[in-house]
């Protein structure tokens, strides 16, 4: 830093360190060799700027490509008015920060040397004894050791702002879980402020009680105390920073002066009222007989003095980050009392036994010369490790100095709590991932201090301070650190498992095994600690996840579960192309030609009924302008998931419908997830349309079955296209773009409107309902099954009726018979259907099909060819061959004669289809395959006489006459 380097082609000289370069609004930038605009690597290209903050941005590929080069004084115009200059810092008071001593070390020190160090530690080693309180301790500093490791990691692996284990969680895993663990996190944190200001109330109440003072009784007294207690800590923490860290400072003295006091006070010579309360000095024998348990009262057992203990274990999130000396500290805190004090006394001095006469004497005492066999036997001891709180000041050299220790034990544990709880709650607020907790995220001062927050924390501590338990208090405050523990850890883990290329956090000492098995054993201690309270825990986790998971916030944080998602879905991909493939597991995988997605929302709602959850869906959108928003495919899939349609979109420019559908044919899909059915359509105005797009448009089709494909063609009796419905708002200042070339049936002059001008962030303004989402009750789902495709014809109507909206929809299947036979072909196409397990409520044979259609309907036919007809009188002097070249649309007269007893059959068949499904849910006719000899606007006439007249949506279907299903259970 601060080396000095002469800048290329100019006489200006950047000194990287400078205050200048990091202050001032002057602009340091060096080109490249290869070009004046094409700057060097810089920081404030990758580093975030503040929030309403302007940006820096280098030089877009397009800026690059149409720069010319200049000479470097116009050059660096240019780049200062691309990349725009950046504000001024703003002056003021900058925040307050700490240094590691004041700001990681003593916050852990003072975190840890808490309530559960001075009032239960002596407790918890009577009832577990020396050696499984050891092993509490060890399991503890184990876990918080691999927590602490995994912290190093996560924190290293990019700038950690405000928020501390929230912020590390959120930004690892996601708001997902981030979410609910900074509310379950920040709620523990409420709850230690209850419990250390309860148990500086219990020791109040106690010495209240050696003074003959009382204000209620014993219970309301520590209510009392506590509540007062809180406040004053409340009034303190919103004064500001500077002053909680001045006061967490004078806390740390007096706790140092007051462990010296204990050390030297247990090699000090008992007098003999301390002798009377149990306390002898070291003693080989006394250490020999608390090293074992001596379970005592309900609470008696291993987890549940595990459980009492954790709390004193969590002060490393304090600081995030883990202190030697205060972890040892409780390793060497549990001898003491074990090797110095026995379990039971009466703290009578008259229980000293004159000479030896130690008959019927019970309990270790006796050995040293005092008998407190009655008290032992009424079970009234009020002293000894085993009934009394108050041992560490028993064992002090001065009783009272160790008061003022436990004093600022609890009170500096508190107010460290107090602290973070409303920071960590704050920082969750700004993230907005819940939205009715935004109104706690506001700021006030210089440090943003959460005062809003503040008071909701110090309402939640009063309420549990009103139960004035610090066990149980205790034992609730673990499930939730815990719970915390386990989801650090495992962001740890997760992260390292799934190796992003963005994991790289410069903190190397960790094991994402380490992690996974801290994460385990949290999980696992959250249960045998209380088994209801890690119940509710993780139920609220779990209602708190789905709440996120199901609202889904716009925020990107670029979480492992992100990166994840993609590597499982890549590996699945992969997997999939040596999967071979059965009839079995067929489901039809849809190319849609929607053109942009919201402008025929129809056509999107009725694939994604069928393939929601089941396959693949596709949304092609051919391309034929000039110019397009570069946000207009971001904009599409923001319509597509506030529709909740399971689909990708997938833009293609190309010079026409044909060209694109061409090529996305043969290049959509990865791997075995490629479409096999085009869905498209129908073009309703292609009387009026140009020959050209006609044979754009059938040859499309053609291509379609070229490739194998199946094909899908929808009509709807109002058309497609909604543009002309949607509310025009040209955003970012884009002008409309040129029309696209429709595949369906709107008009193409009036489709002139910008495809992403209607696009709102929200994706509300353009949700226009279509009859697909509708309930379509009780209604029929007609399929006239003119020709054997492979059977996809029969599966669609199936798939659509195992929606919630469609499952009420009777299917019945139409066949083409005579007469003569009707019964036996109904009974073998209804035992056909039954073996396909379709759920077809009737098979009806139609006899009458071959009757020539009627008059009025074979002249409404012949009208609408009669513009493409080549009349043999028009053909004099011109080859039929020069006119299919020039005119491959036309039908000549020959060709009508050849296919007029087909195009009958299509106009008898849409008699039909009329007289019995007028008002179905929907019709299914098989689409005919056309002949290669087949004139363009001849097909067209056919598809539009198959479909004319319905009030239903009607769809023309054709498999590519592969079976896709079968009889067969193999």
């Amino acid at each position: 830093m601060g080396q000095v380097i002469p800048k290329r082609n100019s006489g200006l000289v950047v000194c990287s360190g400078s205050p200048e370069r990091q202050g001032s609004g002057v602009e340091h930038r060096r080109s490249s060799l290869y070009s004046n605009i094409d700057l060097v690597p810089q920081l404030e290209y990758y580093a975030r700027t503040i929030k309403h903050q302007q940006a820096r941005s280098r030089p877009s590929l397009e800026v690059l490509r149409k720069t010319i080069e200049v000479n470097h004084a116009k050059t660096k115009k240019k780049a200062t008015s691309i990349e725009g200059e950046q504000p001024p810092t703003p002056k003021g008071k900058t925040p307050i920060r700490f240094g590691w001593i004041i700001g990681v070390a003593m916050r852990v020190m003072v975190n840890i040397w808490g309530v559960i160090l001075f009032l239960r530690l002596t407790w918890i080693t009577s009832q577990a004894g020396i050696v499984l309180t050891y092993v509490i301790i060890l399991i503890s500093v184990t876990i918080t050791s691999l927590t602490a490791l995994s912290i190093s990691a996560i924190a290293t692996n990019g700038r950690v702002i405000s928020g501390g284990t929230y912020f590390m969680i959120s930004r690892t895993l996601g708001p997902e879980i981030g979410g609910p663990i900074g509310i379950m996190y920040s709620f523990a944190n409420t709850l230690a402020v209850a419990l250390n200001t309860v148990g500086y109330a219990e020791v109040v109440r106690d010495m209240m009680r050696e003074l003959g003072v009382k204000i209620v009784d014993d219970t309301n007294d520590v209510r009392i105390v506590g509540v007062v207690t809180v406040t004053v800590l409340m009034l303190i923490a919103v004064s500001g920073m500077e002053w909680e860290s001045k006061t967490q400072i004078f806390f740390f003295l007096v706790m140092l002066v007051a462990f010296t006091n204990y050390i030297v006070g247990t090699i000090l010579p008992q007098s003999i009222e301390k002798q009377a309360k149990g306390l002898f000095g070291y003693k080989a024998d006394i250490f020999l007989e608390n090293l074992v348990p001596s379970w005592r009262g309900p609470q008696g057992n291993f987890f549940r003095m595990f459980a009492v203990f954790f709390p004193g274990a969590t002060g490393i999130l304090a600081g995030v980050n883990i202190f030697p000396s205060a972890t040892g500290s409780y390793r060497s805190l549990p001898h003491p009392p074990g090797a110095c004090v026995v379990r039971d006394a009466s703290g009578n001095v008259s229980d000293i036994i004159a000479g030896n006469h130690t008959d019927f004497c019970v309990g270790l005492a006796c050995q040293h010369g005092w008998n407190f066999t009655n008290c032992i036997q009424s079970q009234t001891c009020k002293y000894g490790l085993s009934n009394s709180v108050q041992i560490m000041g028993q064992l002090s050299g001065y009783y009272y100095i160790i008061f003022a220790g436990i004093f600022a034990a609890t009170l500096s544990s508190a107010l460290g709590f107090l602290v973070s709880a409303p920071k960590v709650f704050q920082c969750l607020c700004k993230d907005q991932i819940y939205p009715f907790i935004i109104f706690f995220a506001k700021g006030y001062g210089k440090n943003h201090e959460p005062l809003r927050a503040y008071v909701l924390c110090y309402l939640i501590a009063v309420g549990f301070i009103v139960i004035a338990e610090l066990n149980n208090i205790a034992a609730l405050i673990s499930n939730f650190f815990l719970c915390s523990y386990a989801l650090i850890n495992f962001s740890c883990f997760h992260a390292s498992f799934i190796n992003a290329p963005g994991w790289r956090p410069s903190f190397r000492y960790y094991s994402k095994w380490a992690s996974l098995f801290a994460a385990t054993i949290a999980v696992i201690l959250m249960f045998l600690f209380t088994w209801w309270a890690a119940l509710v825990t993780l139920s609220i986790i779990i209602f708190l996840y789905g709440y996120v998971n199901y609202k889904k916030p716009k925020l990107n944080w670029g979480s492992s579960i992100q990166a994840g998602t993609y590597n499982m879905a890549l590996s699945y991909s992969v997997s999939l192309t040596t999967v071979e493939e059965h009839v079995k597991n067929y489901r039809p995988q849809c190319l849609v030609l929607t053109g942009p997605p919201n402008q025929r929302p129809a056509l999107v709602d009725f694939v994604g009924c069928f393939t929601k959850n089941t396959s693949l869906m596709i949304c092609g959108d051919i391309i034929m302008v000039c110019f397009r928003p570069e946000n207009t495919t971001d904009a599409m899939v923001k319509w597509l998931n506030k529709r909740k349609v399971r689909a990708f979109y997938t833009p293609f420019t190309g010079d026409n419908l044909r060209t694109g559908a061409h090529h996305l044919l043969q290049a959509s899909g990865l791997g075995k997830l490629k479409p096999d059915t085009l869905v498209l359509g129908f073009k309703a105005n292609w009387r009026n349309s140009s020959p050209e797009t006609i044979e754009d448009y059938i040859n499309s089709i053609y291509d379609t079955f070229d490739f194998n494909y199946c094909l899908c063609i929808l009509r709807m009796m109002d058309g497609l296209d909604v543009t002309a419905d949607l509310d025009f708002e040209v955003n970012d200042g884009f002008e409309a773009d040129e029309p696209e070339e429709p595949v369906e049936d709107h008009d193409p002059q009036s489709n002139q409107e910008d495809p992403d001008a209607d696009m709102s962030d929200e994706g509300n303004s353009n949700q226009i309902k279509t009859v697909f989402q509708n309930d379509q009750g009780k209604k029929t789902i007609d399929v006239y099954w003119i020709a054997d495709d492979g059977g996809l014809t029969l599966l669609v109507p199936y798939l659509l009726t195992r929606r919630k909206r469609w499952h009420r929809c009777k299917v019945r299947v139409f066949i083409v018979g005579d007469e003569q036979n009707q019964e036996e072909e109904r009974k073998e196409m209804t035992l056909l259907v039954n073996r396909f397990r379709l759920n077809v409520k009737d098979v009806i044979i139609m006899t009458d099909s071959e009757k020539r259609p009627q008059a009025k309907s074979l002249t409404r036919f012949v009208d609408s060819v009669a513009p493409f007809r080549l009349f043999d009188e028009q053909q004099e002097g011109v080859s039929v061959q020069d006119l299919r070249q020039s005119a491959p649309w036309k039908i000549s007269d020959k060709e009508f004669e050849v296919f007029r007893q087909k195009s009958e059959r299509m106009i008898r068949l849409n008699e039909i289809i009329r007289k019995n499904s007028q008002h179905t849910a929907l019709v299914l006719v098989s689409l005919p395959v056309p002949n290669r000899d087949c004139p363009s606007a001849l097909y067209m006439a056919w598809l539009d006489t198959l479909t004319y007249g319905l009030h239903c949506p009607a769809v023309l279907i054709r498999g590519n006459q592969k079976n896709v299903m079968t009889l067969y259970c193999q």
